[in-house]
């Protein structure tokens, strides 16, 4: 897999490199300002970026905004943010440009390698890997929302893990149920959001996510 990274924290940029290069995968480039970053990947069209959302000079939103302007030209840029910190804007920004890959990590719950290298080759697919603090927030934001608030507690937690990516196998292990009760409260979550449902697991959980931070 061909990854342009973007850390402006040198020990954590070449941590990642080596982890990244260690299960095969080729850093194309690695930069540390959104400028650099934007240029990168115009000239290597990777299959994913790995992007810290501040960057230099300002460390405020030069990685999103650099990936978001990259996403105008390829709308399929599969992107995964990583952050130090929960920030539903951002989440939004990038779930509401279009195409298809998009995950955001906190990089301190990030607890092992196996765990990054899965969300990155999720997103690498077209699928989405949202660390479950962002989605909390995210759906926190919308609670005042009379349809989001109609959901059971049941249905967030089948949300949530939807939102992470996760089958409707690997929900049900998850909450300990049967894939048929899955089925049902996705069927019930649609409903209740006037999402109508699809086939593609990673459209269905754009749709949520979309709806959810409009």
């Amino acid at each position: 897999m061909r990854i342009v990274l973007a850390e402006d924290h040198f020990l954590l940029r070449d941590g990642l490199i080596r982890l990244l290069g260690a299960y095969g995968h080729d850093v194309v480039a690695a930069v540390d300002n959104g400028t650099d970053l934007l240029e990168a990947l115009g000239r290597e069209q990777p299959d994913v970026a790995v992007v810290d959302v501040r960057l230099p000079p300002n460390f405020t939103d030069e990685g999103l905004r650099a990936v978001l302007a990259a996403r105008k030209e390829n709308p399929d840029l599969a992107v995964l943010l990583l952050s130090q910190y929960v920030e539903p804007l951002y989440a939004r920004e990038l779930l509401t440009s279009g195409g298809r890959g998009v995950g955001y990590m906190l990089k301190d719950r990030v607890t092992n390698g196996a765990q990054f290298l899965d969300s990155i080759q999720r997103v690498a697919a077209g699928g989405t890997a949202m660390d479950p603090e962002v989605i909390s927030q995210l759906l926190v934001r919308k609670e005042r929302d009379e349809s989001v608030g109609s959901l059971t507690g049941r249905e967030r937690e089948v949300l949530e893990l939807l939102a992470q990516g996760r089958s409707n196998a690997g929900i049900a292990a998850a909450l300990f149920v049967t894939e048929k009760a899955v089925a049902k409260h996705i069927s019930n979550i649609f409903t209740k959001l006037g999402l109508l449902p699809t086939d593609g697991d990673n459209r269905r959980v754009l749709a949520v996510l979309t709806y959810l931070d409009q």
